[in-house]
């Protein structure tokens, strides 16, 4: 059984409690400290103060990162499996041969 941790995260100047899984606390602390870094990217350049534009917009800026990753994927996915179906027609021609 997987080990439980309480720790504290701070984003957008509050404070979360939270009980997690002990593998996970690398993954949320960095998360949370991206957040923070794009949040003050976002008041610096466009003078946004409310934190709940800014955390709308940095909700949309890494859910298209996740997205266009997904995207591009799949689209390496088709090109590497275009480039498997030629090399196996290429074998069986050869082996026929």
């Amino acid at each position: 059984m997987s080990e439980k941790l309480k720790i504290k995260l701070s984003i957008a100047n509050r404070v979360y409690p939270l009980t997690i899984d002990a593998h996970q606390e690398e993954g949320l602390r960095k998360a949370a400290k991206n957040i923070d870094a794009m949040i003050q990217q976002f008041e610096q350049s466009y003078s946004v103060r409310d934190k709940q534009d800014v955390l709308a917009m940095c909700a949309l800026q890494f859910a298209s990162q996740l997205e266009q990753k997904s995207i591009d994927k799949e689209h390496v996915n088709e090109h590497l499996e275009e480039k498997l179906d030629a090399l196996n027609k290429l074998l069986q021609s050869h082996l026929i041969s």
